[in-house]
């Protein structure tokens, strides 16, 4: 059993909702921080209870080191979250937080006996479409990286004091996630509702699509446009497909 104070570094409530029939537990992209999800907990309590997870290396983290790889990331986040799953729980995770959901829910599953409601996999390829870029990147292209992918005030990337203090975050997640792969037949029981841009540099269609080859739960697909961070652009549309799955599930 994980101390509370153990799991306050982990998770963030930012709006509890006590009452609430169903937890949500957000994981942020690579570079991220619980913070993301603020607009998106209080957009939906109090009828859902949204919990976002703070990964070590940022914000009121920030001197604690980084969690190097995926799988060691995914153990700490599930002993966190471990007291929290006697009540019926959905995970939402955009980029690389869809990879942590998913392996999170693994856990949930093998470890816990239980199953999430129901996974979101926001802005990312499939676990069995990683681990086809290995090549390092300095620091020069990881920036450049950012800039592509966007969800970075260009302000931050175009001070190099600012970058100093995003860029190793985002350099370790990067990195982790160059370093993740999932064969196909590595799947969970929940179903699994696919979120993605058409418009995504990083992630075509055809590799989000992929996402249902690791689930016997099945799922919907829901495409938007606006980029990988299509979140900021189409809130209330993304707004409006959570909480209509949560809603069909309570």
């Amino acid at each position: 059993m994980t101390a509370p104070s153990e799991r306050s570094r982990w998770i963030r409530n930012f709006h509890p909702a006590p009452a609430a029939r169903l937890r949500l537990v957000c994981f942020p992209h690579a570079g991220g921080s619980a913070s993301y999800y603020f607009p998106l907990a209080a957009a939906l309590s109090p009828e859902f209870d949204v919990h976002a997870v703070q990964y070590p290396g940022r914000q009121d983290r920030y001197s604690e080191p980084f969690v190097e790889s995926i799988d060691d990331l995914a153990d700490h986040i599930f002993a966190a979250l471990e007291p929290l799953l006697a009540a019926p729980v959905a995970l939402f995770g955009h980029s690389m937080g869809a990879v942590l959901a998913f392996e999170v829910a693994r856990r949930i599953e093998t470890l816990a006996g239980r199953r999430p409601e129901v996974v979101f996999a926001s802005g990312s390829r499939a676990p069995s479409r990683y681990g086809d870029e290995t090549e390092p990147k300095d620091d020069a292209a990881l920036v450049r990286v950012m800039r592509e992918l966007g969800g970075t005030d260009p302000r931050v990337l175009d001070n190099p004091d600012l970058l100093a203090t995003f860029l190793p975050a985002f350099r370790n997640d990067y990195r982790a996630l160059q370093a993740y792969h999932r064969a196909p037949q590595v799947g969970i029981g929940a179903p699994i509702v696919v979120m993605t841009a058409i418009d995504d540099a990083k992630t075509s269609l055809a590799d989000a699509r992929a996402w249902h080859e690791h689930t016997a739960g099945g799922g919907q697909v829901h495409t938007f446009e606006g980029g990988h961070f299509y979140l900021e652009r189409q809130p209330q549309r993304v707004i409006e497909v959570i909480t209509a799955t949560l809603r069909d599930l309570a």
